[in-house]
Order: C-alpha cells, then sequence, then structure tokens
C-alpha cells in the first residue's frame, strides 16, 4: 500500500505472539497491508501455515522460546524468559522496524540508524496498574509463590519502562491506553484505534427482545455482573455467547432468563449482533473490539463507561447517541443502565450506531497509521542528514 520511499525501505514487524487475541491480529493484517514487503518476527508461533491469508505466505521469524519444552501449551510461562527473547533478534539489517506490542514486543534493539515505531495494545497491564487484580484472580495475593511472582513482575516492569527508550515514536490504541502510557513511560503518543472488519457486518431487518453479550468467559470481563444483573430483570431475556474457564461457573449461578450457549461460529454470532435489543458491556478493556462490532450491526452498547468503550460508544449526552453508560462494575449499575436505555431507546438509531461505527474501519487505520509512520520517517530522515 506505501510507494516512494517508504515502499522502498526494508522493513521488520516484530510481535508477541500471532495466536493472541483478535484486535491485536487485526493491527498486524493491517500493517502488513500497508508494509507488503515486511518481515514477521514472534516470540512464538504455534498456528498452522496457510490458517492466516494475511501473511501471504511469508514465514515467520520465532525466538528460542519456540523451541523450549511444553511451549506450544504453555509458552506464557515463559514470560520472565520473554524480555531476552526478544532482545535476541538481529534487526541490524532494516531501515524501519515496527511492533505490535501488548507484551514485550516493543522491547526490541534497534540501532541510531533506524526508526522504531511501537503500536502499544498496552504497557504490561499484569505488573503495572492490574498488578493485584491479575494476582488475586490467580490465586496469588498471598504466600511464597505469590511473593516470587511479584519479584518477577517487578523485574519485568523496571525493564518494560526502561524498554520503552528504545522507540521513537509510541502509539497507542486509545486515549486510555495514551493515558497509561504517560503514567508507566513518562512519554506522549500517537491515538489510533485499532481497525475493525466493519464492512463485513451490516444492520439486521428486524429486532427481537433480547440483550446479548460476546466474550472471552474470564473474570476482567465481569460477565457474572451482567448476569446478576439480568436476575434483578427476570423479564428480560439475555444470551452470552462466548467460552472460556468461567463457562461452567456461569452456568451454575445463572438464573433461567439467561442463556450461556458457549462458543459459537462467527457466523451465529453476527446472526445474534443483528438481532439483539442491545449489547452488554462491563469489561474495563483497553479498547474493545465487540461494542463497535454491535454497532455496526446497528445495535446498541450498554458499556461501561471507563476505557476504551468510553471512546467507541456514544453516550446519551452525544446528539446522535449510540448507547448508554454505567458508572461502576455491578449488578445494580448495570439493571439501572438498562431500565435507562428502554426509556431512551427511541433515540439510539442503527444508523447512528452504524455511522459511529465507521470511524473504526480497516481502512481509516491503514490510512492514519501510515501517515504517521510516514511523517516519523521524513523527520528522522531530516534529523539524521543534519546530525
Amino acid at each position: 500500500m506505501t510507494g516512494g520511499r517508504l515502499g522502498q525501505l526494508k522493513v521488520a514487524l516484530v510481535c508477541d505472539w500471532l495466536e493472541s487475541y483478535a484486535g491485536a491480529e487485526r493491527v498486524i493484517e493491517a500493517m502488513l497491508a500497508v508494509f507488503p514487503q515486511a518481515d514477521v518476527h514472534a516470540v512464538v508461533d504455534f498456528v498452522p501455515p496457510g490458517e492466516r491469508g494475511f501473511l501471504g505466505g511469508r514465514p515467520v521469524i520465532t525466538s528460542f522460546i519456540q523451541r523450549l519444552p511444553g511451549a506450544r501449551r504453555h509458552f506464557r510461562h515463559y514470560l520472565p524468559l520473554m524480555p531476552l527473547a526478544v532482545e535476541q533478534f538481529d534487526l541490524s539489517g532494516y531501515d524501519l522496524v515496527l511492533s505490535s506490542s501488548h507484551a514485550v514486543a516493543k522491547g526490541v534493539l534497534v540501532g541510531p540508524d533506524q526508526l522504531h515505531v511501537s503500536y502499544v495494545h498496552s504497557p504490561l497491564r499484569y505488573a503495572w496498574d492490574m498488578q493485584a487484580e491479575y494476582l488475586r484472580d490467580a490465586g496469588l495475593a498471598h504466600g511464597p509463590k505469590g511473593a516470587l511472582v511479584r519479584w518477577l513482575l517487578h523485574r519485568l516492569r523496571n525493564w518494560d519502562a526502561r524498554s520503552a527508550n528504545g522507540v521513537d515514536v509510541l502509539v497507542a490504541n486509545s486515549r486510555f491506553i495514551a493515558r497509561r502510557i504517560e503514567k508507566c513511560y513518562r512519554r506522549e503518543s500517537v491515538v489510533i484505534h485499532p481497525p475493525v472488519d466493519v464492512a463485513g457486518l451490516q444492520p439486521g431487518t428486524r429486532r427481537e427482545d433480547f440483550y446479548l453479550t460476546v466474550s472471552r468467559l474470564v473474570p476482567y470481563k465481569r460477565i457474572d455482573r451482567i448476569v446478576e444483573a439480568f436476575r434483578q430483570l427476570p423479564d428480560r431475556k439475555l444470551v452470552v455467547i462466548g467460552s472460556g474457564p468461567e463457562l461452567e461457573r456461569l452456568r451454575a449461578i445463572a438464573p433461567a432468563n439467561v442463556s450461556l450457549p458457549g462458543f459459537q461460529p462467527d457466523t451465529v454470532v453476527r446472526d445474534h449482533l443483528q438481532r439483539a435489543r442491545a449489547f452488554v458491556f462491563a469489561a474495563l478493556e483497553d479498547f474493545g473490539i465487540a461494542p463497535v462490532e454491535a454497532q455496526a450491526c446497528g445495535t446498541p452498547v450498554i458499556a461501561y463507561g471507563r476505557g476504551g468503550a468510553s471512546e467507541s460508544v456514544c453516550g446519551l449526552d452525544n446528539p446522535a447517541p449510540t448507547g448508554v453508560f454505567f458508572d461502576v462494575q455491578t449488578p445494580e449499575a448495570i439493571a439501572g443502565a438498562l431500565r435507562l436505555f428502554e426509556m431512551q431507546e427511541t433515540r439510539i438509531t442503527p444508523q447512528h450506531c452504524r455511522d459511529n461505527a465507521l470511524r473504526f474501519s480497516q481502512d481509516a487505520f491503514k490510512e492514519r497509521f501510515a501517515d504517521v509512520v510516514l511523517a516519523a520517517w521524513t523527520a528522522f530522515e531530516a534529523q539524521r542528514n543534519t546530525s
């Protein structure tokens, strides 16, 4: 996609692991569309060749962790070794280094004649402001094992802050993450929201009387709070699509008006998004792809009003609202937001939702990212030529 001087550069793209969450993979896909000449490096990559057409058959250069015992199933257990692993990539032959980082990718080593632009999904959440929550959810808040993990996270946090110094341009995936970057690294960043496949989603032709949430069923998504909210609203129906370690517990506590069918294929998810009365979202997310996908289907969003959702959903104070916010992650607050939504529902139109979602299209991301890299390279070359 990028021509001219940038099209002639030798480019490396470094990521943490390709079998990560969908948002990170879409960013990598879009980066490769902008810089098709890039060579891809990843700490690990266990996805079979051919399952990701956007790689165009290019090989993925992996680190030594790829070959360690048990890495295929438990590579996250090697997190303490990942800073060392990412530093072993030899990128000395590249003009431009791009990284897509939610763990360690931004820590690659580059020289003074190389430009490094890092798209940061988030600084290491479990090493920074969300450490206590992650330790609590993992049962590591106390005891000798918990103390060891705290010490390892302390070391990782120090490395994470120091490695930010090697990045020339930091790009944040939301204003929320830009604030986290400033807090953790004391650096400014450019905000480019991640790409969403809004073109592949269309509003449905009919609405039905059920609410929907689609999520990985893990503690921080706060699906249990949504389920409990619907216990307070027995005449409303909720469908929870997704799988994860919380599935059986949620099924055990769910009232009769809540159904949890587990994992569903994309066609079923899309069909539910097009028919749902509204989408309910209770997580504190860096950005959050699901609320944008819901809006692309013309579906209003009832969301926790912090994090990325506060940027992707237009509240009732907007002249073209696309949803309703609640202020705290409690069943009572969620139930209250549902009641408010039903009172204001006629103000939120499918067209408003669709138009808002188009701000986060893949084309919008690619254009913005190309502009940022071009500006950074132009300034980098000018500085290099005058020094």
